[in-house]
């Protein structure tokens, strides 16, 4: 195996470790009620110093990447992520887990922004790339509730903590171990000149336009996202009837939709190296408006292939984000500019339980939700649709 080929062998995985060590604790809270005597509603609010931090750290986690070093940082990341998951295991009472929680979620936080920016730097077609670590990164998602079921039905919740936090020091060994070898390319950097005869102030226009647009449509991509992963749990339990007797079934179903929907992604990216990304992202978002308006009127198998469905597009507009903001900047910025993009995108996530909340019907339906998620898909194309053609920058932001 190459140097290039380990190299992306690792990221792959640490977007794995990523997702799966920052949702372990949702399942690991089922078996902490009896222990520590306190309800689920008080000892679930215990993550939310990790989530927090999952999205705050984002900022500084790229910059670091650029000013100091991508491959140092992944390996604090490694390690770092491990140490605190082992820690929480060891935790004696709630302040001490919500400790722990909220140091997982500070390491957790340098994956995005730094990961993302070696997996592209020194490419041109980056989509398939994106896709397939975008596989990874949802096999974490899907997989963190049966690793902690498991462990947890077989020793005990602080094992469910502690594997694999292990697991992850010991990829973080490894790659230590390696990195050395995985040469930096030189940064490109923004020219002060005039270029190709558009003048400096035109330039910084183009930039805050795009650096405006894509703010609305990740933020708002990110509220569709969070809002249907929190939701799908309750709508499987109340629209898939037969299908499912028990919280496991569901829980199950609800993973399986995921992980399947995740493989999207490398189909997507296949595409966004051939055609246009605005133009994928459009189709994207306005596919999921009929899928969005079937959820309020099909139950048991019809809502698993609908929900699917839906799932595949809205996981699927992921690599397409992410190709066009490595076409819009330099690598120089890059880690930068990947930490406030997925602080923008993480940040919906403490909204959208407040969304679903009140958007969820009395009945148990989410059909306000569904418009509400629909139109704010329309908003992302129109903004989509006026973000400037990358082309347009070619000459200037990947100068060198």
């Amino acid at each position: 195996m190459n140097l290039d080929r380990q190299r992306l062998l690792f990221l792959n995985i640490g977007h794995t470790f990523d997702h799966l060590l920052m949702l372990l604790f949702p399942t690991i809270v089922l078996g902490l009620e009896d222990e520590f005597n306190r309800p689920y509603g008080e000892l679930i609010s215990l993550s939310i110093p990790g989530f927090i931090a999952f999205a705050a750290g984002t900022p500084l986690a790229g910059w670091l990447g650029d000013r100091w070093s991508r491959n140092g940082m992944m390996a604090i990341f490694f390690i770092g992520i491990g140490i605190a998951t082992i820690i929480t295991g060891f935790a004696q009472n709630t302040w001490q887990i919500a400790a722990g929680l909220g140091l997982i979620g500070v390491f957790a936080s340098i994956y995005h922004p730094v990961g993302y920016s070696i997996l592209v730097e020194g490419r041109d077609k980056v989509g398939r790339l994106l896709g397939v670590n975008g596989v990874f990164g949802n096999f974490g998602v899907a997989g963190a509730a049966l690793v902690a079921a498991v462990l947890m039905d077989l020793v005990s919740w602080r094992v469910a903590f502690v594997v694999p936090g292990a697991a992850a020091m010991l990829v973080g060994f490894i790659f230590i171990w390696h990195c050395w070898k995985y040469p930096s390319p030189p940064r490109k950097k923004f020219e002060d000149k005039v270029i190709e005869n558009q003048s400096l102030e035109i330039r910084r226009r183009l930039i805050i336009r795009i650096l405006l647009l894509m703010t609305f449509c990740v933020v708002l991509s990110g509220v569709i996202y969070q809002g249907i992963l929190i939701a799908l749990p309750k709508i499987f339990d109340v629209g898939l009837g037969k299908l499912t007797t028990t919280d496991m079934d569901t829980g199950i179903l609800v993973s399986g939709v995921i992980a399947l929907a995740a493989f999207a992604q490398i189909g997507i990216g296949w595409l966004v190296d051939r055609y246009s990304p605005k133009l994928i992202w459009v189709l994207l978002v306005i596919a999921q408006l009929p899928f969005m308006a079937l959820m309020s009127f099909v139950s048991e198998a019809g809502m698993l292939v609908v929900s699917l469905a839906m799932m595949v597009l809205i996981i699927g507009e992921v690599p397409v984000q992410d190709v066009l903001i490595t076409r819009y900047t330099v690598d120089s910025w890059r880690s930068r500019i990947f930490g406030i993009k997925f602080l923008l995108a993480l940040a919906p996530a403490s909204l959208a339980p407040i969304l679903v909340a009140f958007l969820h019907g009395s009945d148990g339906s989410f059909t306000w939700l569904y418009v509400v998620l629909g139109i704010s898909a329309l908003v992302i194309a129109l903004f989509v649709f006026l973000l400037p053609d990358p082309k347009i920058l070619s000459g200037q932001i990947n100068k060198s």
